[in-house]
Order: structure tokens, then C-alpha cells, then sequence
């Protein structure tokens, strides 16, 4: 794939990014020039090799998954005016 001026042009005004003429042309040079690597990069041969998630091999680190309310509502409602039983209590409004 090939990118023209146009392009970098059409792409610039997606991204809301104002680009002059001179800078077009610059960036056309720079976007073949990468996508040419990434081009290079199809043809290496990955077959069998297993994805990794770090360069370093490691085990996740898991907790139990326990449902709790965090022990946090007594610090939650303490700033709050009005409460009850952990319970914000706000003004009833009828209009």
C-alpha cells in the first residue's frame, strides 16, 4: 500500500489536524517508509511460535473472587449531612 498526498491530506482533516503543504509531503515520505517495515514484518514466518503476554516468563498473580461491599460505607456517607443506617437521607422533593 502506497499513501499520496491526498491521503495524508484527508487523513489530517480526520483528525482535526491542520497540515501544510510542505508537511504533507513530508509525511507521505515517513507513512510509505513505515508502512513498508510493517510490510517487511508480514513476511516473517510466526507459525507455531505462542503468544506472549510479557518478555519475561511469569504467573498471574490471582485472589480469591469474593463479593463484598468493600468494607467502605462508614467512610462513604461520613462527610454526608444526614444519615442513616449507612444510608444517604436527602430532602423529599414534590413538585
Amino acid at each position: 500500500m502506497s499513501v499520496d498526498i491526498a491521503t495524508v491530506k484527508r487523513v489530517a482533516h480526520l483528525a482535526r489536524i491542520a497540515v501544510s503543504e510542505e508537511d504533507a509531503e513530508r509525511m507521505t515520505g515517513e507513512l510509505n517508509a513505515i508502512l513498508g517495515f510493517v510490510e517487511q514484518l508480514n513476511e516473517v514466518d510466526v507459525s507455531g511460535v505462542e503468544p506472549m503476554t510479557s518478555v519475561m516468563p511469569m504467573a498471574m498473580r490471582m485472589r480469591d473472587d469474593v463479593v463484598t461491599d468493600g468494607s467502605k460505607a462508614a467512610d462513604v456517607v461520613a462527610n454526608a449531612p444526614v444519615t442513616d443506617e449507612n444510608f444517604f437521607l436527602v430532602p423529599k422533593v414534590v413538585e
